[in-house]
């Protein structure tokens, strides 16, 4: 029994490893697909954050278009960190999203978790209630950066 959980465990990574590496002909496709999605997300969440902080209008509709952008695009850049991509190109991820898997993958949950909050707040048509929910998933963003992201 003690030997089955290893082992199970090692079977259900390597399954989930497996199409996510398979999915990119070459580790750059993978560095530059992540890269593209987090850029994405970025200049959605921006947008919000131009709202949440006086920048520009508060317009619950272009908020909740955006937040529901960030809520897709926050799904999509972690099969981009495929086996073999720490080392390509040029990129800001540290080694420690390799070493570290169980938890980058719970960052990588959390900011998923936080974005569909961010959508909820949105659709509230409340300002307060973004602002809250901007500065939660902002700070989601941020521990993940501290943790994994050579500045």
């Amino acid at each position: 029994m003690k030997l089955f959980a290893p082992l199970a465990i090692a079977a259900l990574a390597a399954a989930v490893a497996s199409p996510a590496s398979a999915q990119f002909q070459k580790p750059e496709d993978a560095v530059k697909y992540r890269q593209s999605a987090l850029f994405v997300m970025a200049q959605h969440f921006g947008r919000i954050g131009a709202m949440a902080n006086g920048r520009v209008p508060f317009d619950a509709k272009v908020a909740t278009e955006n937040a529901e952008i960030v809520a897709d695009m926050a799904k999509l850049p972690w099969a981009g960190f495929a086996p073999g991509t720490d080392k390509v190109g040029n990129t800001k991820a540290k080694g420690e999203i390799w070493t570290e898997q169980a938890k980058f993958k719970e960052s990588a949950d959390k900011l998923q978790a936080e974005s569909v909050k961010l959508v909820a707040a949105a659709k509230t048509n409340n300002l307060d209630n973004l602002k809250a929910a901007f500065q939660s998933t902002a700070g989601t963003c941020k521990a993940c950066h501290d943790a994994y992201r050579n500045q």
